[in-house]
């Protein structure tokens, strides 16, 4: 069996993992990628053609930041290949006044629109929008691509020299060894960004595998992506729902939450009358939510570096958190505060691989 040695191995090259490995590769580093399936497959929670892209960030305010670096590592990279990786047509959040889907937008730290009931249903016709509800929009909000993203992290990585193992099972990391069937990669850092699978190698992580179905709806009369953009919308604290048109395939994509108390076809029915309820396509995603739907993202020891806990709305920070996971695996200090998502919040001490 041969044996390597690298700087940084990533082990899971999905959203988070393909973003690390890219970031890595680009301060000049040895580094390595394993991913067990191929590169921007439909077996983890990176794919569906299209996520939402989010700016103010409702789920907490230190999550801002980390989109417009996504953003900007984006429009760089788009430079470079001449791909799109984020298309900015705006998201439209709707709920009562006093909802998270209003109140946490307007705290995120960036420029958004408060509009009342009436101009929600001015702007957006085919929603049917409840009395007293009102709207946020978010401007620089839209849509990105996770495969085609991927892939691109990926392309950029191994472009500035990194090495990729696709379809290669890890078999066990041992400290900063990480063993696969055919290759032995001894490194001097790891990071582990498995999504359901971090779990397997660090255990004590509170992660909850929740598979997640998305839905594809058709529209009963013509519409483009700017007349249904992006959208998340609260109809009260028990029950939402988030999604967009697609110019691409001439449809809408919705998913529910939370899942165990929306059934997705009646609230279609109720919220968007000129959509044909029934779904034409569903298609599962592998969420992994921690207790309070943060991420786990920073150190666990002094060699091994987490990121996990996407709970569904993990990509559209994936090329920010990329560069975050570069930063703490080199010591360097991180472009923005990232407390609120240490990995080792929920427990006195959560160890490595290396400790169990």
């Amino acid at each position: 069996m041969q044996t390597v040695r690298k700087d940084v191995v990533v082990v899971g090259l999905g959203a988070f993992g393909s973003a690390a490995l890219w970031r890595l590769a680009a301060r000049g580093l040895n580094v390595a990628g394993i991913e067990q399936h191929g590169i921007g497959h439909d077996q983890g929670s990176s794919h569906g053609g299209t996520r939402l892209f989010r700016i103010a960030c409702m789920e907490h305010p230190g999550l801002s930041p980390i989109a417009l670096k996504s953003l900007e590592l984006w429009t760089a990279l788009s430079a470079e290949t001449g791909e799109t990786y984020v298309s900015q047509t705006g998201l439209l959040y709707v709920g009562n006044p006093d909802s998270k889907a209003i109140t946490g937008p307007q705290e995120a730290g960036v420029a958004v629109e408060l509009l009342t009931h009436s101009q929600v249903v001015e702007r957006q016709p085919q929603y049917n929008v409840q009395p007293g509800q009102v709207g946020v929009w978010d401007p620089g909000a839209g849509i990105c691509y996770p495969e085609r993203n991927v892939r691109a992290h990926v392309a950029a990585a191994q472009r500035l020299g990194a090495d990729v193992h696709a379809n290669t099972n890890v078999l066990a990391i041992e400290g900063t060894t990480v063993y696969t069937p055919t290759l032995v990669i001894e490194a001097d850092q790891v990071v582990i960004a498995a999504g359901a699978g971090l779990r397997h190698f660090v255990p004590d992580l509170p992660l909850k595998h929740v598979p997640t179905p998305v839905n594809w709806f058709r529209p009963k009369d013509s519409f483009t992506l700017e007349k249904f953009p992006a959208f998340v919308w609260h109809f009260s604290d028990e029950m939402g729902l988030w999604g967009h048109g697609s110019a691409e395939d001439y449809a809408v994509k919705i998913g529910a939450h939370p899942l165990d108390t929306v059934n997705v076809e009646d609230a279609v029915a109720q919220a968007f009358p000129s959509l044909d309820p029934k779904p034409f396509d569903v298609k599962p995603c592998h969420v992994t939510d921690s207790p309070d739907e943060q991420f786990l993202v920073g150190r666990i020891s002094d060699h091994v570096t987490v990121a996990g806990g996407d709970s569904g709305h993990g990509f559209k920070h994936c090329a920010g958190i990329g560069e975050l996971l570069a930063q703490i695996a080199t010591g360097e200090p991180t472009y923005c505060p990232i407390d609120f998502m240490n990995p080792t919040r929920f427990a006195s001490q959560v160890k490595s691989p290396a400790d169990h």
